[in-house]
């Protein structure tokens, strides 16, 4: 008996990744960590619309109407993924003194900032023009993506300060701050590792056939599933670390529970009642 599926790659990683993304938000939500971390599961959220309307309106709208959500909900995702940023930093050096917070807020800010400056190029800011749809559009494109780029560097820097002190400040290895950043950084660098090895491809690549330029497109493709596969494992990642209690809510939870006086309790049921 031979089974014929019609699945491709794409569809297949893209159906994995809503799937995971849809759990993430149950376990968010089913667990009480939305609350917690509510920009997180904002961003969760963000990722799934945008695959949800590629998948549905692709191919159905005009160009340039499907380039005007597409390119804004890119641009609300690279700005809410730097509100992420501060939400994890918060929690986990929330004891961190003012001098501590402002020193390591400039540091990873600056060396962030420095690296991508020279990661990929930059327009001549004196042709930049405003004057059309697709102009607008071109450089709201590019501010996304710059956004992006900057929000996954501090990502990674921000994971590595957290490994690194985090658990002096009560962030440590099981933590649900330090696993969300370590799955966040890990998605980062996948996609900063996809886009400098597609950079470098296509400033030393220039096809002179059409067999050439479809098999420069095929390693493009390959990169993007890739990058897919990793998002989808990091999702996974996300979904085991959150379903799981933090060591030290459980203890004080336990603790809690057993220095409660008789009295107290009665009083408090009847209360409610």
């Amino acid at each position: 008996m031979h089974f014929d599926f019609h699945f491709t790659a794409v569809q297949v990683l893209w159906t994995l990744t809503f799937a995971s993304l849809l759990v993430l938000l149950v376990v968010l939500y089913g667990r009480d960590r939305a609350r917690r971390f509510p920009w997180f599961t904002t961003s969760v959220c963000l990722v799934a619309l945008r695959l949800l309307i590629n998948r549905l309106l692709h191919d159905k709208l005009p160009p340039i109407t499907m380039g005007k959500i597409v390119i804004t909900l890119a641009n609300v995702a690279a700005v809410v993924s730097l509100i992420v940023l501060i939400e994890m930093a918060r929690r986990a050096f929330g004891r961190a003194s003012a001098r501590a917070w402002m020193g390591w807020s400039l540091g990873l800010l600056a060396g962030a900032s420095l690296v991508m400056w020279k990661f990929g190029p930059w327009p001549d800011w004196k042709t930049v023009a405003f004057d059309t749809t697709i102009a607008r559009l071109q450089f709201m494109q590019f501010a996304a993506v710059k956004v992006g780029l900057l929000g996954d560097l501090l990502a990674v820097g921000l994971t590595v300060l957290v490994v690194a002190v985090g658990r002096r400040y009560g962030a440590g290895w099981r933590s649900h701050v330090q696993r969300i950043l370590i799955g966040i950084s890990t998605a980062s660098l996948s996609q900063m590792t996809a886009q400098a090895i597609w950079q470098t491809i296509a400033r030393h690549t220039t096809p002179h056939s059409q067999a050439e330029y479809q098999r420069v497109m095929g390693i493009q493709d390959k990169m993007l599933n890739a990058n897919s596969a990793v998002y989808v494992l990091v999702a996974i990642w996300w979904i085991v670390s959150l379903w799981i209690d933090e060591p030290g809510a459980a203890q004080s939870g336990t603790s809690a529970t057993v220095s409660i006086p008789a009295a107290t309790a009665t009083a408090s049921e009847t209360g409610e009642a």
